[in-house]
């Protein structure tokens, strides 16, 4: 996402003026009371989302939170009776809402959803969910002690385009999957690390942030992959052994250029090529490659390639996260799209990303300038190349000879601290950058 999320809730004073009473809804036909924790930033998008809910009666938008004033979003005007609060826990205490979305800093989603649940609320919870397994455990255990529902904000799971790729896989239109890799080319500003506090940050006030390509902006790449092998297999999926190069282009805590290989215990190897430094927009293919066929599934704009088709074609319809939850709310035999459960192989992959060492820095002359001031942009030449070859051929750059490739960093099995292998000179900071 290009739009940066809410700012960290901190507890400040209630703002605005008190709702009108909820209108009654029959017992056949409840509307349920929905809250945005984390208003501004990317929380705009949710309220484009909820806007024309509210207004059909499938909810009622009834608070807001931000620790900033409102920014403005035309296309979603606030209700009139909706309260505005800059502390979450004074907004669940006051209004007591049936669902609760959270849009804050990944740092944050943990502790704030444990409130939220404590207070009786489903929650819509944005990616990536926690930062690693152990707090994915505890998420769980919450869950399972309140008896709520948590959704996350993998929105791409919804798409009629992934359910296709999935359904052909499962009925062997591609044989025996051999391989499943995603390969995505963006680029970010200066500006986009300028954005919040914790935005490029590795930690933050003692609390582990990872806001790197692998976990956030990309993090729909990998989840997709990680989707696919769920229908190679039949059910969930569960990495065995991790491998990662990871590479920055500025003097950031986390990875902006990544390669990541994940074997799973059972199921094909998956390969994750992603940058935010390059060279022309790829804007993400989720690559299956099978002993009968290959397919490409370009994901943010759900256009599909199979096996035996010239080109790719668009395959429309995307069912939204909220609109599912509401559903499942009213009838628990609707399955959830993301529930957290299916999220487990992600954090298991964020788990390690956290473990591994800083990023290589990649300066000189391996990286240039493009623009200036806040939209300057930094780019790895022959990036595009790499990460292609990485993806179609199932391997590390280290493993394609790339120069400036760096040995993989793995978990100790044992758990070992691991060996730094990345040399003074790759590790240090550029004075001018």
């Amino acid at each position: 996402m290009s739009e940066r999320k809410g700012t960290f809730l901190t507890p400040q004073v209630e703002q605005g003026s008190p709702a009108n009473t909820p209108a009654a809804a029959t017992p056949a036909t409840p509307v349920p009371r929905v809250a945005l924790i984390g208003a501004n930033g990317h929380g705009r998008w949710h309220r484009r989302v909820l806007g024309p809910l509210h207004d059909a009666g499938r909810l009622r938008l009834v608070a807001l939170v931000d620790t900033r004033p409102l920014e403005d979003e035309p296309a979603a005007p606030v209700p009139p009776d909706a309260r505005v609060f800059t502390d979450h826990r004074a907004m669940l205490s006051a209004v007591a809402p049936d669902v609760v979305v959270i849009c804050t800093p990944p740092h944050t989603h943990l502790p704030i959803a444990r409130d939220a649940l404590t207070a009786g609320a489903d929650l819509l919870l944005e990616k990536p969910p926690v930062l690693c397994t152990a707090e994915h455990e505890e998420l769980a255990g919450a869950l399972a002690t309140t008896g709520r529902v948590a959704q996350v904000g993998f929105q791409a799971l919804g798409s009629a385009a992934l359910s296709a790729l999935t359904d052909a896989v499962a009925a062997g239109r591609l044989g025996t999957v051999t391989g499943i890799a995603t390969v995505a080319a963006w680029q970010r500003p200066d500006a986009y690390y300028a954005r919040a506090p914790w935005a490029g940050r590795r930690q933050l006030d003692g609390r582990p942030v990872l806001d790197g390509a692998l976990a956030n902006p990309l993090a729909h790449a990998v989840m997709q992959c990680l989707a696919v092998a769920e229908a190679v297999t039949g059910g969930p999926v569960e990495p065995a052994a991790i491998e990662v190069e990871r590479y920055r282009v500025r003097p950031i805590e986390v990875d902006d250029t990544a390669v990541l290989r994940v074997r799973l215990r059972q199921g094909p190897p998956i390969v994750a090529a992603v940058t935010l430094a390059g060279e022309d927009f790829v804007p993400g293919e989720v690559i299956v490659t099978g002993d009968a066929g290959r397919a490409v599934l370009e994901y943010p704009t759900d256009r599909l390639l199979l096996p035996g088709e010239a080109e790719p074609r668009q395959v429309p319809g995307r069912r939204g996260l909220l609109e599912n939850l509401i559903d499942h709310r009213a009838d628990p035999r609707v399955p959830l799209i993301a529930p957290l459960a299916r999220t487990a192989p992600f954090t298991a992959v964020l788990t390690a990303v956290q473990a591994a060492p800083e990023p290589t820095l990649l300066d000189g002359g391996l990286v240039e300038a493009v623009g200036d001031g806040p939209q300057r942009v930094r780019r790895i030449p022959g990036v595009n190349d790499v990460l292609r070859r990485a993806a179609e051929g199932g391997a590390l750059p280290t493993e394609l000879g790339v120069p400036w490739a760096v040995a993989p960093w793995q978990p100790d099995p044992a758990g070992r601290k691991q060996e730094d292998t990345a040399t003074p000179l790759q590790h240090r900071r550029s004075e001018q950058d």
